[in-house]
């Protein structure tokens, strides 16, 4: 951490619900990861009998992420750090990463992130979109249907100008799936 401020990425659900105290948000991108519905969802967006699907940062080196760094507040990295890896560290699919981000403001940091185990059982890279939209049209969890997880990101990417094609593409199917198309 270059300026001894904790730096965190968003990508998903960080985006909309990040449940920190931070003092700054600024867009930011990541090389070499793609955002991705690549983790099998069996807590929080799905269960162990029916699966969901949530996003992670899947390593690809032609590709770049674009979300939001969160400069935590001061004094509060100690709890963030704790709140995160019991968030996001709960079946173990997800690894923490310090990786290198630019911000749209230019400038260069380090920000914690969390990126898919491509080795664990969770992992699930590669399937193909309609599959993808139909485990995420019916797939419920803890923290609530799969469909409103996906939802929410596509709404609060817009609002921030990113363009997902993926995601925008998944958020139309699974609200036809629903509708009965």
């Amino acid at each position: 951490m270059t300026d001894k401020t904790l730096w965190v990425f968003g990508y998903g659900s960080l985006l909309w619900e990040p449940g920190f105290a931070f003092d700054e948000r600024v867009q930011a991108r990541l090389d070499g990861w793609h955002r991705s519905f690549c983790m099998r969802s069996i807590h929080h967006r799905g269960s162990e009998a029916e699966p969901g699907l949530v996003l992670a940062l899947d390593a690809d080196a032609g590709a770049a992420c674009d979300g939001v760094a969160f400069a935590v507040a001061p004094g509060h990295a100690a709890a963030t750090l704790a709140y995160l890896r019991e968030r996001e560290l709960i079946s173990s699919a997800y690894l923490e990463r310090w990786l290198p981000l630019a911000l749209t403001d230019g400038r260069r940091i380090e920000a914690l992130a969390y990126v898919i185990d491509p080795d664990h059982v969770q992992y699930c890279g590669g399937l193909p979109l309609e599959e993808q939209a139909a485990i995420i049209a019916r797939a419920e969890g803890g923290r609530g249907a799969n469909r409103d997880y996906l939802w929410n990101t596509v709404a609060h990417l817009a609002e921030l100008g990113i363009r997902d094609g993926d995601l925008d593409w998944l958020g139309a199917r699974v609200r036809a799936i629903l509708a009965g198309a």
